[in-house]
């Protein structure tokens, strides 16, 4: 796995990964993963039938900032959680990394009926 400047590995190009790999990829432990996940609500894995956390990029995006902000620049928990909510909204909101899936679906069937109206 490829490091950037920081010294920070780089993201794989998949969908889901687990709990060890993204504790490899922010070089943290799985506990602080867990703790984390505790105290800033934006980080929400999924859960498969057997209870095993499956971290979406963008929940790994967020480990590394929420890293960043801890370690690198001496935030508190406090502080990161409200560095995160004032420059990327409330975890209710989505993060501006994601895309509206109400817009998605709309543009998707705009697309279908374009389609469906050219063919003869």
């Amino acid at each position: 796995m490829k490091e950037d400047a920081y010294g920070v590995a780089e993201i794989p190009d998949k969908f889901y990964f687990k709990i060890g790999e993204v504790s490899h990829i922010a070089g943290t432990p799985p506990y602080v993963l867990r703790f984390w996940e505790s105290e800033f609500k934006q980080i929400k894995p999924k859960r498969t039938d057997a209870g095993q956390r499956l971290y979406r990029k963008q929940d790994v995006v967020l480990v590394l900032r929420i890293k960043h902000l801890l370690y690198d620049r001496k935030f508190t928990i406090e502080g990161a959680r409200q560095h995160l909510k004032k420059k990327y909204g409330t975890p209710a909101e989505p993060t501006p990394a994601l895309p509206d899936l109400t817009e998605i679906r709309a543009e998707l069937i705009h697309i279908r009926d374009l389609i469906d109206t050219r063919r003869p």
